[in-house]
């Protein structure tokens, strides 16, 4: 189990309701944020609400309340635990890699715990659209329900896997931080631009893999769990297993091949300087 300094940039909001809001239902990792895009460059979210109803992207048989029961039957407090020691090593892992490779300093992001539905800059979301980062607030946001789900229905137990969606989530604010957000928004967010910026947030996520490694912070299996969450979440995957076939072009976050490829070349180099996804 991966532990170390716990990070203090956690806000629990779990139990405290939210209020009535949009419930997103579908797409996972990044939905929101997908949304969101599709608003600010004039474009029309119901049609990627309506595409994601279909099928095409859903996460299988979600509701929109989040299971209660922790993974691997941690407590409130032993999961809260592991999520800030998570979030803790990509803070001290990013505070050096970024200034190094990008010139940027890093600014840590806040990552909220919710339960059944939370309002964020980006909108009201519930548990059903699974972990997102918000560009509007610098903030990710997570329901513990979604890894008793990674373990359930995606096939994809253990603590790295769950580790592997949070360096994912940070991953999406150093895109936003470097300005890629910004300029795949401008270019009007087309399905292979959102793929490049999921890839490449997959490949971040193996360059801090690559790092907590270098500090003799990994256990055997824990990047076999990753790619195993990886291959879970990638696209046609989750069409197979909501619709039983698979349609590419409607793509959003990448194959199951691609994600653990692109996973797998951050892990490999070390090097957030390999994760050009924009550039193949």
């Amino acid at each position: 189990m991966l532990r170390g300094r716990e990070s203090s940039n956690i806000e629990d909001q779990r139990g405290s309701g939210g209020g009535r809001g949009l419930a997103i239902g579908g797409g996972g990792i990044g939905t929101l944020l997908l949304i969101l895009v599709l608003w600010l460059c004039g474009g029309d979210p119901r049609a990627l609400l309506d595409q994601l109803g279909g099928g095409g992207g859903t996460l299988p048989n979600q509701t929109q309340t989040a299971p209660q029961n922790q993974p691997n039957a941690q407590s409130n407090d032993d999961a809260r635990k592991f999520v800030a020691s998570v979030l803790g090593s990509t803070e001290d892992v990013w505070r050096k890699v970024l200034p190094q490779q990008a010139q940027v300093q890093y600014q840590d992001p806040k990552l909220v715990l919710f339960s059944g539905q939370v309002a964020s800059a980006c909108g009201y979301a519930s548990s059903a659209t699974g972990p997102f980062y918000c560009p509007g607030d610098n903030k990710l946001y997570l329901d513990f329900g979604f890894f008793s789900e990674l373990k359930s229905q995606f096939g994809a137990p253990g603590d790295f896997a769950q580790a592997y969606v949070i360096a994912h989530e940070v991953g999406h604010h150093i895109q936003n931080m470097l300005g890629t957000m910004d300029k795949v928004h401008r270019a009007g967010n087309s399905n292979s631009d959102s793929v490049r910026l999921e890839l490449q947030a997959d490949c971040y996520a193996g360059v801090w893999a690559y790092h907590t490694q270098q500090k003799g912070m990994l256990e055997a299996g824990d990047v076999e769990e990753a790619l195993r969450a990886a291959s879970a979440v990638g696209d046609d995957a989750i069409q197979k297993r909501s619709q039983g076939y698979v349609v590419p072009e409607s793509f959003t976050h990448g194959s199951a091949k691609d994600r653990m490829t692109w996973f797998s070349r951050g892990m490999q180099a070390g090097d957030m300087r390999q994760c050009n996804t924009f550039g193949r």
